[in-house]
């Protein structure tokens, strides 16, 4: 479980009764967008024929830019998480990262699940003896691509989801 029984108000867009803007919601989708792509590779190397990934990174960039509806781009998440399905270690959490990035357009709260599989991602990927290193690094690395805009809120929400998150941010 990644989000949280209760929705929090910020992550719902002023439209729909929340506190989130048009702005900060794109800024959420490019940032579980890059988390993702950081570990994209995991996956590409297991299945380099399987695009599916690649193409929910894509529809959210695209969904940020407007070329692509909201619907498409969370049908591109479900693909990519399709694509994880029969995988285990890094290559199936950098598909469930992807997926997650892709969700965020329906789901703005969807950004710590491609920012927490990006991490478990290169968790799994590190050499024997090396994975926590591995997780704070990467940790970090998302950390420092947070736009000030909505830096405060994306550390809260890590705060406040941490242990429905694995415990993936304690960095």
């Amino acid at each position: 479980m990644i989000l949280p029984k209760v929705r929090d108000p910020r992550f719902v867009t002023i439209r729909r009764g929340g506190t989130l803007t048009d702005a900060d919601h794109r800024l959420l989708a490019l940032w579980a967008a890059a988390c993702a792509e950081h570990v994209l590779g995991l996956f590409e190397s297991s299945r380099p024929e399987d695009p599916r990934p690649r193409q929910a990174i894509w529809h959210a960039r695209a969904w940020v830019r407007g070329e692509v509806r909201m619907m498409q781009t969370r049908a591109a998440g479900g693909h990519a998480m399709g694509a994880a399905r029969d995988l285990r270690g890094a290559a199936r959490h950098a598909a469930y990262a992807a997926g997650q990035a892709g969700a965020v357009a329906h789901v703005a709260a969807h950004e710590l699940g491609a920012a927490a599989y990006a991490i478990k991602a290169a968790r799994a990927a590190a050499p024997e003896g090396e994975s926590e290193t591995a997780r704070r690094i990467e940790c970090r690395w998302q950390r420092d691509q947070l736009p000030e805009e909505i830096r405060a809120l994306v550390l809260d929400d890590q705060r406040l989801r941490n242990d429905i998150c694995w415990s993936m941010f304690d960095c």
